[in-house]
């Protein structure tokens, strides 16, 4: 019998684990840049809203490739307050791209991650 209510909360505990949801609530999570001009740096911000009623932090924003470059708050974002991650595309190559970066917020351990994509074209 002991065994068995273990067993279920071990099972309960998994599924907690798992349904933990991200401190943040981002208004968008994809950037579609459409056209942009080679070797023309094109650039957005992620904005986000800490959805908790604790501080949160960035531990790291790590980009798919160096041709990426996310710039992010180094400072604990307070409840309820604003902030934004800038992603910048360096348009160094011609044709179409989707790249990727991964947010982590500590003390959760599904990290975000965010998108860009377009075309770069000839100017």
């Amino acid at each position: 019998m002991k065994k068995t209510i273990l067993m279920f909360l071990f099972v309960c505990s998994a599924f907690l684990a798992m349904a933990q949801t991200s401190p943040v609530k981002f208004e968008e999570s994809k950037h579609d840049f459409g056209k942009v001009t080679l070797n023309q740096p094109a650039s957005t911000s992620f904005e986000f809203t800490n959805t908790t009623s604790k501080p949160v932090i960035i531990e790291m924003a790590q980009a798919s490739c160096g041709c990426t470059t996310p710039e992010y708050p180094k400072k604990p974002i307070l409840p309820g307050k604003k902030a934004a991650i800038k992603v910048t595309y360096n348009a160094a190559a011609a044709g179409h791209f989707t790249k990727s970066v991964t947010v982590k917020f500590a003390d959760v351990q599904q990290p975000v991650i965010l998108s860009i994509t377009g075309e770069v074209v000839k100017g």
